[in-house]
């Protein structure tokens, strides 16, 4: 098979995995969580006009000609009614968010005032009809839908879910993760320090990233380089809705992972990427029988051994189908455009993805390379702002370039507001 483009085999895995079934939610535990449902309004909001000020509910007619002396006939605080119709001449004294009384039109503000007595106030500019007042429904209207199936349950939403009394609701179900890793060079984590071992990173970096997303995985262990462990590990994750196995996946005479998935059933759709790092990256599917049999087939994920290779690949293809499969529209990491501090040299032929670091300068983003890009330092991850993406026909880039740079974990946040005000 020969190598595939980033974009085709992107579109490969997204075409192959599928939203899945929805499932109840409740409120408290829906943040990060994908609607599977429209949800409605239950009320106006505001249910009748208030005051979007303190002040003075007022007639605007009264106002043509100014000052005008007005009398102050009753006093409304949020979560009053009012009592009394505002007459010619007459006005009322108003808090934030209490209900306009009948007869007045508009809200004067309190510092547009001046007191005369306990009830007398003089009113020294004009204002329109509706001034400082907000309208009934102008949040939302009773039984219009105010949140589409599709829409990421965030703070804001939640807000609005409280706010037309919902405590449970249908969203899409989080996929059922699976990690693996294999080799008989690794040592698990709670084992003794055996400096002939590699310690095996890509559990829990995976772990760390699928958890990212909201979704806690099952950690499988080490499969060693033994195709009857190796099969019987395999079987256990394939009952998972997606399966990740970091090692194996290459062409050498150990590579057992393609193979014994493929003994098990599992379709492969490509196994070789033209990106760096991680070209050994292999998809499949094992597909499920019966009526549902979309929303039920298993997804293994190949990542190359190498631990950039390994979290490189799962932000571009893994990350991507979960989201699809949460029901999430947006996708990919954000990206940005950002001038490159230094140059850059690359061979043709692969996606590139470079682990930079950003400043800020005045003209906007500098990225700059972490340092070495060997698939096997960690490290250069661990300090990443965000992956540099070089196209595979370029040959290098020179100091001063416009990149796009597509942002990790923590980008979202600055040091400064960074605004004008």
């Amino acid at each position: 098979m020969e190598y595939l483009r980033v974009s085709e085999a992107q579109r490969i895995v997204l075409e192959s995995v599928a939203l899945l079934n929805a499932e109840l939610a409740g409120l408290e535990q829906s943040l990060g969580r994908v609607l599977a449902e429209d949800i409605r309004a239950n009320r106006d909001l505001p249910p009748y006009d208030v005051s979007a000020m303190d002040g003075y509910a007022v007639r605007s007619a009264d106002l043509v000609q100014v000052p005008v002396t007005l009398e102050v006939i009753e006093d409304i605080k949020a979560g009053d009614m009012p009592g009394k119709i505002v007459q010619p001449g007459q006005c009322a004294r108003i808090m934030t968010g209490a209900p306009v009384p009948q007869g007045a039109d508009a809200v004067m503000r309190v510092e547009d005032t001046q007191e005369i007595s306990a009830n007398l106030i003089q009113v020294i500019t004009t204002i329109k009809d509706g001034h400082d007042v907000r309208p009934q429904g102008e949040n939302m209207r009773n039984g219009d839908v105010v949140l589409s199936t599709g829409t990421e349950i965030t703070p804001g939403v939640i807000g609005i879910l409280a706010t037309v009394k919902i405590t449970q609701m249908q969203v899409y179900r989080r996929p059922r993760v699976a990690i693996l890793s294999t080799g008989n060079e690794l040592e698990a984590i709670n084992a003794p320090v055996d400096m002939n071992k590699i310690p095996d990173s890509n559990t829990y970096a995976l772990m760390a990233q699928v958890q990212a997303l909201g979704i806690t995985p099952a950690l499988l262990g080490i499969a060693r380089d033994d195709p009857l462990e190796l099969e019987h590990y395999l079987k256990l994750g394939l009952e998972y809705d997606v399966l990740l196995v970091s090692g194996g996946t290459s062409v050498g005479v150990h590579d057992y992972v393609r193979p014994t998935v493929e003994k098990l059933g599992v379709a492969m759709k490509f196994w070789r990427v033209a990106m760096k790092p991680g070209h050994p990256l292999a998809f499949g599917v094992l597909h499920a029988a019966g009526e549902e049999a979309r929303q039920s087939d298993a997804f293994v994920f190949g990542l190359p051994g190498n631990p950039v290779s390994s979290m490189v690949c799962f932000e571009e293809f893994v990350a991507p189908a979960l989201r699809r499969m949460m029901g999430h529209p947006r996708l990919f990491r954000r990206t940005v455009s950002a001038r490159l501090a230094h140059p850059l040299k690359m061979r043709p032929g692969r996606t590139e993805f470079v682990r930079v670091q950003l400043t800020q300068d005045d003209t906007g983003y500098v990225a700059s390379s972490t340092g070495t890009q060997s698939s096997g330092v960690l490290l250069s991850m661990a300090r990443a702002d965000g992956l540099l993406v070089m196209s595979a026909d370029s040959t290098g880039l020179a100091a001063g370039a416009q990149v796009t740079v597509q942002l990790m974990d923590g980008t979202a946040y600055q040091h400064e507001m960074n605004i004008r005000e």
